[in-house]
């Protein structure tokens, strides 16, 4: 895994800069499938996935670990919204950066208005998004409500929204909670977590898209939520 993050520090430097916008998302989503690899989880893709090369459309899900990123980027690579606390994080905090991650603030008044019209710009121009509504991570066995503030972009971008579901499957019908990054569990602690699994599983089940053409922020993200709890099990 050293190895790993070393070669990606190499690629995220000298390589990536060079690229195109499609191989740059080439390059990000096998670097993902490789370190998924490496700490032998498997990604499981259910439902109705999406083409690698889909342009301008906005996914959501809910957020249960750092895992969840490299888990989406195996299947399609998506620019990501994130709180501006990941750029803390020891050098995953620079690889999101260089993967062109959009951060957010949200002590700052004015923040989540200014991410909606760039996440708006980023749909426009072609660019897939990921958004994760409920604004926090959970151990898997709930989806918080969502908040519906930055679903306004896919609006104003007439972009399609794509719900998903993530779910860590645990004994029974619980979740492994072990894969989750949540509460007061440190990054660092997390990893340890992961790492210790004996061959974690991650279920991605895709639901159909949205065409978000007469909605308004709320009720999308009403319907989103419902459709991911009914995906998830959780409903």
């Amino acid at each position: 895994m050293v190895l790993h993050t070393l070669y990606g520090v190499f690629i995220a430097s000298v390589i990536m800069p060079r690229l195109s916008p499609q191989r740059r998302n080439r390059v990000i989503g096998n670097w993902s499938a490789a370190l998924l690899d490496i700490l032998n989880i498997r990604v499981v893709v259910r439902g109705n996935p999406p083409a690698r090369d889909l342009t301008g459309v906005m996914f959501v899900a809910n957020h249960v670990s750092w895992v969840d990123i490299h888990a989406l980027n195996s299947v399609i690579t998506t620019r990501f919204v994130a709180k501006a606390e990941i750029l803390d994080w020891p050098v995953f905090g620079w690889f999101a950066i260089k993967a062109n991650t959009l951060f957010i603030d949200r002590e700052k008044r004015h923040a989540t208005g200014k991410m909606t019209g760039l996440t708006r710009e980023a749909l426009q121009a072609g660019e897939c998004i990921c958004v994760f509504p409920e604004g926090t991570t959970t151990d898997g066995n709930e989806i918080k409500p969502f908040k519906g503030s930055l679903l306004q972009a896919a609006i104003d971008a007439e972009a399609a929204l794509w719900p998903f579901s993530i779910h860590y499957p645990g004994a029974g019908e619980s979740a492994n909670t072990e894969m989750a990054y949540w509460g007061e569990r440190s990054l660092i602690e997390s990893m340890r977590l992961v790492i210790r699994q004996h061959k974690p599983v991650v279920v991605l089940n895709f639901a159909e898209p949205i065409r978000t053409s007469g909605y308004d922020r709320r009720t999308l993200a009403a319907e989103a939520r419902a459709i991911i709890l009914e995906r998830s099990g959780l409903g």
